[in-house]
């Protein structure tokens, strides 16, 4: 009985978890709560310069990329939902900022860029080292993030009773670091610093001079 009991409250668990962020993203006016309490745009503000031109892959609705916008020369945001381009048009729209609807996977643009940022992208793709081989090229410095498998300890609950435990069913993976560093080594890529903030790395990462 204590099993069934575990089994069900974890799931409902997953369920109230989604339900409250689609409530929340409601009340906070269409922008998720956590760009505001984790403040990550911070971390990505922090390594970008007002002459960089910076290509922001999977931008979702615009809100990081507008960020960006404001303090680099040029943002280039793509994401695959159609959907989003009533915000690119609209709440996070620049002038030197611009969208294109693209699949980050085929997207292959002829110009280069000083810094690609990859948040909360990585784990929505299934052959990530070879995707991160195929666009080291676009730039010298990657800001990224990820959600990491050992957030806490009811994560790895439910994944060791079999129980959905991904913050989205779209997730290919959720990181460790040693599988971190492991997809980015593979790819001819480094970390040059992390920190773990809110159960997610978050790296500057270069290329690997020793494959230069």
């Amino acid at each position: 009985m204590q099993k069934i009991l575990v089994h069900l409250t974890l799931r409902l668990h997953n369920f109230s978890y989604k339900l409250a962020s689609r409530l929340a993203i409601q009340a906070e006016g269409g922008l998720h709560p956590k760009h505001r309490l984790m403040n990550y745009h911070q971390f990505f503000l922090d390594h970008v310069t007002s002459s960089d031109r910076v290509l922001d892959i999977g931008c979702g609705n615009g809100a990081l990329a507008y960020d960006l916008a404001g303090k680099a020369a040029r943002v280039t945001g793509i994401d695959l939902r159609e959907k989003n381009r009533t915000a690119w048009t609209g709440r996070f729209s620049r002038p030197n900022l611009t969208y294109q609807v693209a699949d980050a996977t085929t997207f292959s643009p002829e110009e280069r860029f000083d810094v690609v940022v990859l948040s909360n992208v990585l784990e929505h793709i299934e052959h990530r080292p070879a995707f991160l081989e195929s666009i080291k090229r676009l730039a010298p410095l990657f800001l990224i993030r990820v959600p990491m498998i050992d957030r806490d300890w009811i994560t790895l609950y439910k994944k060791g009773l079999g129980i959905e435990y991904r913050l989205d069913t779209t997730h290919f993976t959720e990181y460790t670091l040693d599988q971190f560093r492991y997809e980015l080594e593979h790819a001819g890529l480094a970390i040059q610093t992390y920190s773990v903030q809110f159960g997610e790395i978050w790296a500057v990462v270069r290329l690997d001079s020793s494959n230069v």
